[in-house]
């Protein structure tokens, strides 16, 4: 083999070699599959409600997310003192219902993520002695996830676009659609500012220690506004991708 074959040969190899992937090809991939593993598919045949549901995993879900809160604020509304009374209810329903899940072999990623929320707020209020403090995971939790947000839509990768796009097999691709691109910035702008207005109701009732309206208000804003948030994107996802077969 001449030394011009082996150059030949070389250059082919550089050619097939698979390309590095961005950062952006990683963060939506991480995204899609997130998605997916919520339940959510790429079908855009399915049902809004289906969908609503199934991102809100069902009844088991919406008590897996409502009833530690719940437990907390009513105790604490009651009995203040001792405080571990009302982060120990909270942190155990959390538990049990982690428990059930390894027990029946069900995914368990959302009841373990709610156990570990749970009780790094409870050690956080239990430190500083104020019950206020079982909230601040909440507060940081919207203040990043809506700043991430509506900066990823004001520089032009929509978290929600990449998300999507994974989902729907063809990665950034959508960035190339105008009509695309433009559904994907107001979507992330419009989860941002759920996040925000959470964080701009709640953060004023935090600082002035008013923990029975700050726990309401936060399942008031919770799972009633997430919902139709999510019927709202996929109803925009589901037109677009119609529109483009």
């Amino acid at each position: 083999m001449t030394d011009a074959d082996r150059e030949q040969g070389a250059r082919e190899n550089d050619t097939a070699a698979p390309a590095e992937p961005s950062a952006a090809d990683l963060i939506g991939a991480a995204l899609g599959g997130a998605v997916r593993r919520a339940g959510l598919g790429a079908d855009s045949s399915e049902s809004t409600q289906k969908v609503v549901w199934t991102a809100m995993g069902g009844w088991r879900g919406i008590l897996e997310s409502v009833l530690p809160s719940l437990a907390f604020v009513v105790l604490f509304t009651v009995r203040p003192e001792p405080l571990i009374l009302s982060l120990g209810v909270s942190v155990g329903l959390a538990a049990v219902f982690t428990v059930i899940r390894l027990l029946q072999k069900s995914p368990p990623s959302a009841a373990i993520g709610g156990l570990v929320a749970a009780g790094a707020a409870a050690v956080l209020a239990l430190w500083t002695g104020r019950g206020a403090d079982n909230f601040v995971p909440g507060l940081i939790t919207n203040a990043v996830y809506g700043t991430a947000m509506i900066v990823a839509a004001l520089v032009g990768w929509s978290l929600i676009g990449l998300a999507v796009g994974f989902l729907m097999g063809e990665g950034t691709a959508w960035r190339q659609d105008r009509r695309k691109r433009r559904a994907f910035f107001w979507l992330g702008i419009a989860w941002g500012v759920l996040f925000f207005a959470r964080l701009g109701v709640q953060l004023p009732l935090y600082l002035t220690d008013q923990v029975t309206l700050l726990g309401t208000l936060k399942l008031i804003m919770g799972l009633p506004l997430f919902a139709p948030l999510v019927a709202v994107t996929w109803l925009v996802v589901r037109a677009l991708y119609r529109r483009g077969e």
